[in-house]
């Protein structure tokens, strides 16, 4: 017990903890801010994954549908109802 208590009256050893404990959970790097940034990191790389995966589907439809005319004019129709000059467009909401 005096061991301990001839330790912690010891400036170098108060001094020492001090700092460990002001730069593993006080400062703004600390180790619970890099926890939640390394999470924050994996939840962004699985993220790119999916990006990448879907902007390959999307370059894939767009080159069919380029490649197309009749899916193109039925795409122009149906996305941004688009019509030719002499048709009538009518437009059905559903509740």
């Amino acid at each position: 017990m005096k061991k301990v208590l001839k330790y912690s009256s010891n400036f170098y050893v108060l001094a020492t903890l001090s700092f460990l404990v002001w730069m593993f959970f006080i400062d703004s790097n600390g180790i619970p801010t890099q926890w939640r940034l390394t999470k924050q990191l994996w939840d962004l790389e699985s993220q790119k994954e999916y990006y990448k995966q879907k902007k390959i589907q999307i370059r894939q439809e767009r080159k069919e549908l380029f490649g197309n005319p009749e899916l193109l004019e039925k795409f122009a129709r149906e996305k941004y109802l688009m019509k030719k000059p002499t048709e009538d467009l009518y437009v059905v909401v559903e509740k």
